[in-house]
């Protein structure tokens, strides 16, 4: 969820010449593409849709993310990758068709992204699944002048959720966040959001008051880290003067310490925990990417600052049993990849689109395999993730229009805990954040 402000600026919204219905359906798709391409690409160099396979020639598809970066890295998402396509070859591939996964390293960079989503023009991929770059505005109109599909990003970017070519499996930070917040409202004083200095992290503090909003609870204030810092030290001293400035009237309420700083989340926590002594007692509460079992290990497990926090993801914990499938790959495919971590948020996203990308190539039956195509399906069939998600169905606008998002078509998060040094279930279904989001203030 972090990247270094950048000279140029794009829209999160989409021009009013995209913003389909869903009527005219066959004719919308080739439209659609060919409009994003006008809009968005000027002289476009590839037919939208043409890229692609026909007969039993390999599918081929890429996953991008940053590896090796001062900021956010994401490795397991590509290791992920690879492993799922070996996996699935040794069953006889997609509808008898191999699958070929390049993989890329987007380093965190404009440059770097705009060159990953290049190559995938060049060499033809029907789709680009399971990928994290918060450099949208380099990568889409690439995509968009060539009509490939982006299946399952990470959410890290609001044009994830307005392109007309994206295909989100989860609500993003958005969702995240709107949906800590609502937890959060009863149980804290004064909340303090620790987030990057960064396009991506002006995204956050509006979903979070979201969702302290609709439970009756001022807004947070907004601190600004740096990306890449080393230590957190003035910035912990900075959140815990926020959360501890006022008590509530029966004294009974502590104040929260939300960060929600990617990789440096743990990093910030070493900070805060040397800090906190000094001040009273408060909450911590986060979201999934950037708080894992091994950030909570790290940090001291059940005696550390973690123990008793609320935590948002998308996703099942773990250790429920909808994540078998997986592990069954991971087991058999991964050959001891230490980056891949079923725990991982963005291995499981990784998991999630993939599994849409399957259905929708299946369900083309005979028929050629190209972006065209799986666009095709995707508009016109509803993916079932196995309880992972709810059944997943894009349309051209949704109920998050209103907000700028009409791509986001689950806005539903989970609610978990750390109890005892573990990250467990704190409920026993999806929270829809839906109504939440609709009263963002994006001004």
């Amino acid at each position: 969820m972090t990247g270094r402000r950048r000279m140029f600026r794009g829209s999160t919204f989409l021009p009013r010449s995209l913003r389909f219905t869903r009527s005219g359906r066959a004719t919308a798709l080739t439209a659609g593409a060919l409009a994003a391409c006008a809009s968005l690409t000027a002289g476009c160099g590839v037919v939208p849709g043409t890229t692609g396979g026909t007969g039993d020639d390999p599918i081929v598809v890429m996953t991008w993310a940053p590896e090796g970066t001062a900021a956010t890295n994401m490795p397991g998402m590509p290791a992920f990758a690879r492993a799922y396509a070996r996996w699935i070859n040794s069953q006889g591939g997609i509808n008898g068709h191999k699958l070929t996964v390049l993989t890329c390293n987007d380093h965190n960079d404009t440059v770097d992204a705009a060159a990953c989503a290049r190559r995938a023009v060049k060499e033809n991929a029907v789709a680009v699944v399971g990928s994290y770059s918060q450099h949208s505005d380099a990568f889409f109109p690439h995509l968009e002048g060539a009509g490939i599909p982006y299946i399952g990003g990470y959410g890290v970017t609001n044009a994830e959720f307005t392109s007309p070519l994206s295909y989100p499996v989860n609500g993003g930070q958005p969702a995240l966040l709107a949906g800590l917040g609502k937890e959060l409202a009863a149980e804290c004083g004064p909340v303090a959001l620790v987030r990057p200095d960064t396009l991506a992290g002006d995204a956050l503090p509006p979903m979070l008051n979201a969702g302290l909003k609709a439970g009756g609870h001022d807004g947070a204030r907004d601190q600004l880290a740096a990306e890449d810092a080393t230590e957190y030290s003035a910035q912990a001293e900075q959140a815990l003067g926020t959360a501890t400035g006022t008590a509530a009237s029966d004294g009974t309420e502590k104040g929260c310490v939300v960060p929600a700083l990617g990789d440096r989340t743990s990093t910030f926590m070493d900070s805060f925990r040397r800090t906190r002594t000094d001040y009273p007692d408060v909450r911590t509460g986060s979201v999934l990417g950037s708080v894992d079992q091994t950030v909570i290990d790290a940090t001291g497990g059940g005696s550390g600052p973690y123990e008793g926090a609320y935590v948002t993801g998308w996703y099942p914990v773990t250790s429920d049993k909808r994540w078998a499938a997986m592990k069954k790959v991971i087991s058999e495919a991964a050959f001891s990849d230490t980056r891949i971590d079923p725990g991982d948020t963005g291995v499981q996203t990784t998991w999630v689109a993939y599994t849409v990308l399957r259905q929708a190539v299946e369900s083309l039956g005979d028929g050629p395999v190209t972006a065209t195509s799986v666009r095709s399906a995707l508009d016109d069939g509803k993916i079932d993730t196995g309880g992972l998600t709810p059944t997943l169905h894009w349309q051209f606008s949704g109920r998050l229009a209103s907000i700028g998002f009409p791509r986001l078509a689950n806005a539903e998060v989970t609610l978990q805990t750390v109890r005892q040094g573990r990250l467990v279930a704190a409920g026993q279904s999806f929270v829809d954040t839906t109504k939440t989001l609709e009263s963002a203030d994006l001004g």
